[in-house]
């Protein structure tokens, strides 16, 4: 049986999260009969994980076309700017309901110094935006091999 190193700071940043989730869901959205347009309070959802030689972030984006999206590398920051426009195809009062937000949207991510900041890659498919930032050689682990006597 493997021991599991228990990180009770790693459970409390995921009910944080979680917390700030149903805050943002609560208050930013109209309640009751009068449910309206919501404009300008949206942020896509993204996923970030690590690889041997790279650090990838992922982030939905629905709806969004190539030319909507804004990917900045700056000084150690990653910044990453759209809009999702509401379609004038059908009038507003025409709606039965609106749950998508719609407006512009920025998130911004402090990068680590390890970030090889001029070779970042971005590839946008399926309403899904894929930013691939290369690490440098001297921070991706090295294996020593141990001899034994």
């Amino acid at each position: 049986m493997a021991l599991v190193r228990w990180e009770p700071f790693k459970d409390l940043l995921s009910i944080h999260d979680r917390m700030n989730k149903l805050f943002e869901d609560t208050f930013f959205r109209d309640r009751g009969t009068e449910e309206g347009l919501v404009k300008g309070v949206w942020a896509p959802a993204v996923d970030i994980y690590e690889t041997q030689n790279d650090i990838v972030l992922k982030a939905e984006l629905p709806g969004l076309e190539q030319k909507d999206i804004t990917v900045e590398v700056k000084d150690n920051t990653l910044t990453l700017k759209g809009e999702r426009k509401f379609e004038k195809d059908v009038k507003e009062e025409n709606y039965h309901r609106i749950e998508r937000s719609y407006g512009a949207f920025q998130r911004v991510f402090t990068l680590p110094g390890t970030v090889q900041q001029d070779k970042v890659k971005a590839k946008f498919k399926d309403g899904v935006l894929e930013i691939v930032m290369p690490k440098e050689e001297k921070a991706k682990p090295k294996m020593i091999k141990v001899d034994v006597e």
